[in-house]
């Protein structure tokens, strides 16, 4: 058995490589570039293309990294279908009147789609990364599981993931806790290239989601009307792209009470907002649902989380036909955004994962 370790130069995956090492796994690394990698300009001009494969010593961070483990590395240049694939989506998913979600779409179709592709042509039959969820393979499909460190753990990004692409998934830090990964790094002298935690969107720096999209010609800024649920204009937003299910701040219309966006509306080009209670529902709908269980045939009690910080909320996960399943909550929710993800588990098991769509 032959494993990749998707080296990104922070301390979780350096740690889960050195982890397979000591298991005396044959392991490689693996680095894969986006083009988004400098924080000087949030992408990479021509005159920065080089420092993707070194820096000013010329040895490329991660190769030190991987250095420190006695393995090799290669280097994967993901940066056309990257932009293609993760960009242009985050960007038609906000056209769209949608709030993506570019980190659990990129672990399907970049880290276990082009770059477990390539780790496999190299000669691998597994590709590791140090993501805090584990793998049960002892039925006839993988099973995935949360982490055990509760407060990290990452399932629910990985909830796209294909049973096939979970069958040639490794988490070696799946059975550990935050805590105990930092003091093996320190005790072994596994400094990552960067200190500070990974940031929710990579390809993202020192611009909010909005001055990216404008800046980089992705999207068209339009203005419209802001109005209430009774279809009453009380004000005039800054383009739609700008405010997503939930938001307060950014509305600035005068009222008894805070306004939160309630809907997003670009056929009509409308921000809809009202007060807070306007804001739950007890139910919504997703598609592409992604089963990693059994399809059931009947509804099935599940816990189901709406975003990566929601708390988990008791609710019915019932099939429909096609790739389509309602959740009924048993208690309602605020801001259910369309195009995040929902993720419903079956203990600690993730049962299965869909879009959010807009859908009354």
């Amino acid at each position: 058995m032959i494993v990749a370790v998707a080296l990104s130069g922070g301390i979780d995956s350096l740690v889960a490589a050195w982890i397979l090492k000591k298991r005396n796994i044959p392991v490689f690394g693996i680095h894969f570039i986006t083009g988004y990698e400098s924080a000087k300009h949030g992408y990479k001009s021509k005159e920065d293309e080089e420092d993707d494969k070194r820096n000013d010593k010329g040895i490329h961070p991660v190769k030190r990294l991987a250095d420190r483990t006695g393995i090799p590395l290669h280097i994967v240049d993901c940066r056309r279908v990257f932009e293609k694939r993760i960009v242009d989506y985050f960007a038609e998913t906000y056209r769209s009147g949608k709030t993506p979600n570019p980190c659990m779409w990129c672990n399907r179709v970049i880290k276990f789609g082009k770059v477990l592709e390539h780790a496999q042509k190299l000669g691998a039959d597994f590709l590791a990364t140090g993501h805090y969820a584990r793998i049960d393979n002892t039925g006839k499909l993988p099973l995935l599981k949360k982490g055990a460190d509760k407060r990290k753990d990452q399932s629910y990004f990985l909830a796209m993931l294909a049973p096939a692409q979970l069958s040639r998934a490794c988490f070696p830090l799946g059975g550990l806790r935050k805590n105990l990964v930092r003091e093996i790094a320190d005790k072994n002298g596994l400094k990552p290239a960067s200190c500070s935690e990974s940031q929710d969107i990579c390809f993202i720096q020192r611009q909010n989601y909005a001055e990216f999209l404008e800046n980089r010609g992705k999207i068209n800024i339009a203005p419209g009307p802001i109005v209430d649920p009774d279809g009453h204009i009380i004000g005039r937003h800054r383009g739609l792209h700008r405010y997503t299910v939930g938001q307060r701040r950014g509305i600035n219309c005068p009222a008894r009470a805070p306004y939160y966006v309630v809907r997003i509306d670009p056929e009509n080009n409308q921000l809809v907002v009202g007060f807070k209670n306007s804001l739950y529902k007890d139910y919504c709908y997703i598609k592409q649902v992604n089963w990693l269980i059994p399809k059931p045939d009947n509804p099935v009690r599940v816990k189901a989380k709406i975003r990566y910080r929601h708390r988990e909320a008791d609710a019915l996960l019932e099939p429909e036909p096609g790739d389509r399943a309602l959740i009924r909550f048993k208690q309602p929710q605020a801001a259910i955004t369309p195009g995040q993800a929902a993720v419903c588990y079956a203990g600690d098991t993730v049962a299965a994962g869909g879009w959010i769509e807009n859908r009354a």
